[in-house]
Parts: structure tokens; sequence; C-alpha cells
């Protein structure tokens, strides 16, 4: 595999994704033509417990802030956090205008101000309705798609090397709730020209069939709200502004007001009114309103789909939202499809509730159809190699088996050449027959509550490390002579429970096998302080690992009296 360095991309058009591939979340997909850069969305993915105190992960941008000079522009396909949400974190690190439908745009907006660094960037908003605009070296044409939130589009990019179909997210809704069908004719037209390349979404690649319309779950959910004495609780993606409309209208229906818990929630439905959107349903409940309202006429709906921990499900499951408790007769309703990797902590939050006498309904046991996905089931991407006729498939948007499942069906239908990418990977899409290069470093940062850092980041692996083993810190003081001027301080965390009296003898024993290095110490003339505190560590470590089995994390501090 040839290898490439700066001076390779002044010529050629390329296509390396840096987030996306291979996982889910973290969008991030660079396109170059002749040195220039595009980038196509910059979004955030979610962290697991191998990340301590760490909520959310961003793309690493290293490899593109050397060329930053040379980036065209960053275009938003959609205002999912999968795609959106990393851009007030890295823009100032880009420093690139940003291409953007008016929705996403204001969306984009509305999340700058809580970010100062953010103020001087440009935001161009595109039409959703074939768009079509010069970006450097690269042509740009915008398709409509359905999905699950206003205004996304699907990016058609053409350079003098051929032209490419970025998908980004959709679907092929046959009666949408907001906003029209996936433009069908605009998809053929761009086939109808050539397109050397179709670069698209393989989320439900694996999966047969078609994934319904979002007309359906409004239908579904009013069947499910019939009926409940109790107060009904709608948990979703805060993104999902067609699931809001859904839900408000199923609610009307059962003659039930709707209050709306979450700041994302709010900022999502201001940012959709702002844009001609959500306009024909009822007003919300205030919050404060809630206590004095009757259970069986309101409905709330929430964030925390996922059991994020702070969210507002998450909080309310554990009975710390202050004016609101569920209990027996309430129903808690999942409308929503878990990402692989949240289980865990939606179940945390099923039970909780359950725990509470609150009813669960998901997807599992609605009966009818509750939830739908906004990707595309192996039927639809079908009709879209169909309208487009790529000459080559290269999946993303996906863990691998995804992926795979997408260059399979490519396959399936004709279309010989696929290429599967790897985050980092370097595809040269032209001159000559596309062809994987190359792989350049790609990775995940992580959000700490005050910092960014790499997550690979030595402070991770540490904290990592204490969740599994413990630590004990020992601090000794010294006279001249090497003795101990008075006890050791011990501190041992997540290995005895201090109060408990029997567990006091590990303490002692611990004691012990310190007195009994620095006798061996003195008797052997050492008087470095380095080697004997790693002497004393090491006997610790040794003795601990006895009775614990696993090996704590020992620091040892000496002091010299």
């Amino acid at each position: 595999m040839k290898k490439v360095n700066q001076s390779d991309f002044a010529s050629g058009f390329y296509f390396l994704p840096l987030g996306g591939s291979e996982q889910f979340g973290v969008n991030f997909n660079l396109y170059c033509c002749d040195g220039k850069w595009l980038i196509l969305d910059c979004g955030i993915g979610f962290a697991d417990e191998r990340f301590p105190n760490v909520d959310i992960f961003l793309p690493d941008p290293e490899f593109i802030e050397p060329y930053k000079k040379d980036i065209a522009g960053l275009v938003i396909t959609h205002a999912h956090e999968d795609h959106i949400g990393a851009v007030p974190y890295l823009w100032p690190r880009l420093k690139c205008p940003i291409y953007a439908t008016k929705f996403t745009a204001a969306v984009l907006r509305a999340k700058f101000r809580d970010f100062p660094n953010c103020k001087d960037a440009k935001i161009i908003e595109i039409d959703s309705q074939g768009d079509a605009i010069e970006v450097g070296p690269f042509s740009l044409e915008f398709i409509h798609v359905a999905h699950s939130i206003p205004q996304a589009v699907s990016t058609v990019i053409s350079t003098h090397y051929g032209r490419v179909v970025h998908s980004g997210d959709w679907n092929l809704d046959p009666a949408p709730v907001l906003g029209a069908k996936t433009d069908e004719a605009a998809f053929r037209a761009v086939g109808e020209r050539g397109v050397l390349a179709y670069i698209g979404d393989s989320t439900n690649a694996p999966i047969p069939g078609r994934a319904g319309s979002e007309s359906e779950v409004e239908q579904g959910l009013a069947t499910v709200f019939e009926g409940i004495d109790g107060r009904i609780l709608v948990t979703i993606f805060a993104s999902n502004v067609g699931r809001i409309q859904s839900i408000c209208r199923a609610a009307e229906k059962v003659g039930r007001s709707v209050c709306l818990l979450g700041r994302s929630l709010h900022r999502m439905v201001s940012n959709a009114g702002e844009c001609g959107f959500l306009t024909d349903i009822h007003d919300f409940v205030p919050e404060a309103d809630l206590p004095s309202l009757p259970a069986d006429k309101t409905l709330i709906i929430a964030t925390g789909s996922q059991g994020e921990a702070r969210a507002a499900l998450a909080r309310i499951s554990r009975g710390d939202w202050k004016g609101l408790k569920m209990g027996r007769k309430d129903v808690a309703v999942f409308s929503s499809k878990a990402i692989p990797g949240n289980e865990k902590e939606i179940n945390n939050v099923k039970n909780h509730l359950s725990a509470g006498g609150v009813r669960i309904i998901d997807t599992s046991n609605a009966g009818c159809r509750i939830h739908v996905s906004g990707h595309p089931y192996r039927d639809e991407i079908r009709d879209m190699y169909d309208w487009v006729k790529p000459e080559w498939v290269i999946p993303v948007h996906g863990e691998y088996m995804m992926l795979a499942a997408q260059a399979s069906l490519a396959q399936e239908c004709g279309i010989k050449h696929t290429i599967i990418p790897q985050n980092g990977s370097v595809i040269r899409l032209g001159p000559g027959e596309p062809k994987l290069i190359d792989h350049v470093p790609s990775g995940v940062l992580a959000v700490e509550p005050q910092r960014i850092i790499k997550s690979n980041h030595a402070a991770i692996t540490e904290r990592r490390k204490l969740q599994f083993s413990g630590a004990a810190h020992i601090t000794l003081a010294l006279d001249s002579s090497g003795r101990l001027a008075f006890d050791p301080h011990m501190t041992l965390i997540g290995l005895i429970d201090e109060k408990d009296e029997g567990e006091q003898d590990i303490l002692g024993d611990l004691l012990q096998e310190i007195e009994d290095t620095l006798v061996d110490l003195m008797d052997d003339g050492v008087a470095d302080d380095v080697r004997i505190e790693e002497d004393v560590r090491v006997a610790c470590r040794r003795y601990l690992m006895n009775v614990f089995g696993f090996k704590p994390k020992v620091s040892i501090h000496l002091l010299r009296i």
C-alpha cells in the first residue's frame, strides 16, 4: 500500500473518513481535490464505562489541521448530534466556512451561544431543494432526503475527476410528518449524468425490507395512549422533531396536554418554531404547572432515551426531578431505538422506573409501531442504487458488519466495485479507478467537564485501572537514620471498608510489611530515597496482591524529618 504525505494531496481526488466508519457517531468525512479540502459533518459519539468521567467523544482533527488554510468548507448534512454536535468544540481548530440548511443553521447558532470561541464562525445557509454552489474546486448540489429531522440533505460532490453522492442520513418514508419525501427525481437526474461513487448510510443495511413511515408511529402512539389512567411519559431523541410532532398529535387525539422536560428538547423545539415547523400543534404546558394538572390529562416528552445519567428521564427514574414523581398507573414509553453499547444504561433506567411501579412500553411489547428508523433498510438502498447507478459503492456510517452488509448488497445489485473503509482510510477516487492507498492516524477526543483530551490520554487509562484495582496511598516520614518517625499514613481506596473492624488487620499487616522492608534496607545500607520508595511500593503491592488477588495502584510518598 502506497504511503502518502502532504504533497501527494496536491493533485487528485480523495476520500478520507476519519469518523463514523466502524462506529456509531463521531461522523467526520474529508474530501480533497487538488490540495483543497471539504469536510462533511462533524459529530459527537457517546462514551461508555471504559471512559470514566467522560460523556461524549469528538473526532480528532489532528490530521487535517496542517491543511487548515486549504479547507474550503464544512458541510453539515443535518442537525443530529452525531453529525453536528462536535462543531462548536472543533470549529476554532478548523476556522472554515460552514454550509447548512436553514434549520440546521438555526440549531448550530443556538449551540454557538455557549461557545464564545465560535462567535466569528460564518454559516452560509443552503437550500435543501436542489441548491448548487461552488466551494473551491468542488461543485456541490444538495438533494432533500426524508429523515427524522427537518431539512436533511444528501450532497452531490462534482470535480473534474468525477462525481460522488454522499448520502448523509436518509430513508424513503412514503408519508413523512415533516417535510417532503426523499427527492427521487433529483437522484435519478444525477444518476443520468454519471456517478463515480455512492458513499452512503449503512446503519440498517443488514435489515431486509423498508423502514416504514413516521405517520404509522403517530397512529401507533395514539393506540398506546388510549385507556391509560395515569401520567404518560414518552422518551425520544431530542433532535427527532418529526417524532415530537407525532407525539403531540397522538396526545391531542386522547385529550392530553404535552409538557417538555430537558433543555435540549426546549432548544430543538424553539429552533423548529423559528423555521416554521411544529406550528400546527397546541402550546406546550409549562413544567411549573405539572403538579396541579390531572395525571390522566398530561403527557411528558423527556430526553434521555439512551439512558444518559444526567438527562431528564434518568433523573425522573431516580426520583430527583423536583415536582415530578412517577408511580403506579403511570406509563413510560420508549419511542426510540437503543444505540449499540447503550443497552446497559437504558435497562438501568427501566429498572428504576419499574421498581417504582411504572409500566414500561417499548418496541418489544407495544403491539403496534411506536418507532421507525430514520435510516434505510435494504430495499430502500436497492432503490437508491437504481436511481443513482454508481460505478462504485463505499459504505460509511455504521459498524463494520453494517458496512460489509451494504458492500454485499451492492454486489447483489450488480455493482461490482466496492471499498469498505476504516476510520483513517485514504481512498483515491481519481484519476484512475478508486483505490485504497493508505491509512492515516485517526481517533477520538474525550470531553471532560473542564477540558478535552485524547481518548488514550494517560489520565483516562489510570482512572480505568482504578475502577478495577483500587489504590493504596501511603506517606512515610523517616528520620535521618531511615527509621519511621511515626506511623505511616495509609489510605486504601476501593480495597477495604474502614468501618469494618475485621478489615483493620489488613492495615496492621501492611504496616508490618513496611517496617520489615525498611529494616532490610537499613541493614543493606540503602539511603537513597528513590530506592526506598520503590522497594516499599513493591513490597506493599505484593502484599496487597496476596490478600486481594489483584494488583492495586500503590503510591509511596516519602518525607524526611
